[in-house]
């Protein structure tokens, strides 16, 4: 999508599906350079935050599709000494559940084409520290537009509040609202380049 594309995108009311098709999009086209360079600035970003610093449980997500690059985030955080979870989801249940991925763990294709531990070992909602959080759109008041399952929003809701989340994001992927439902979870924090 060109710049003008997302321009025109900013200014017009947009439903969500047409956010997520013209962002998806553009996620599946970007250069990979590009993803690279922008995946370790947002890397250096987070890992400045005083909660990632303070976090001793990270749940990541395992990137797919052409969204922020987490593979060196999690490897870096294994090797600080941090405890990395990553999402779980359930064959055609919303439920996301976090599960331990040590290092040199094997992983496997799970539902939706998303990668997850082969051995599973689940860790408590109540002992993560900080959620690391994707997204297709995010907005500047911490509204965030998934891919359409709701699965992220029904876990971020059954977090406590003094559990932290932040949101990755590209450039482009920054708009300046979304459209929201009441079923939709803010994040506390978007970290983007």
């Amino acid at each position: 999508m060109s710049i003008m594309g997302i321009n025109a995108m900013r200014g017009e009311k947009l439903t969500k599906k047409q956010i997520r098709s013209k962002i998806l999009l553009r996620l599946k086209t970007q250069k990979e350079e590009d993803r690279d360079k922008k995946s370790k600035i947002i890397k250096e970003k987070l890992f400045r935050t005083s909660v990632f610093k303070k976090a001793k449980i990270v749940m990541f997500y395992i990137s797919f599709g052409g969204e922020v690059n987490t593979q060196d985030m999690i490897k870096k955080a294994h090797r600080l000494g941090k405890i990395v979870a990553v999402p779980v989801c359930k064959h055609h249940k919303i439920t996301i559940r976090p599960c331990m991925l040590r290092n040199k763990t094997k992983i496997q294709n799970g539902p939706y084409g998303i990668c997850e531990p082969a051995i599973k070992e689940y860790i408590k909602l109540d002992d993560l520290d900080l959620v690391i959080v994707p997204g297709v759109a995010f907005d500047k008041k911490g509204n965030r537009l998934g891919r359409g399952r709701g699965c992220y929003d029904y876990f971020l809701k059954r977090l406590a509040p003094d559990i932290a989340s932040i949101g990755l994001a590209f450039d482009f992927q920054i708009l300046p609202s979304l459209p929201t439902t009441p079923t939709d979870v803010k994040i506390g924090k978007v970290i983007f380049a």
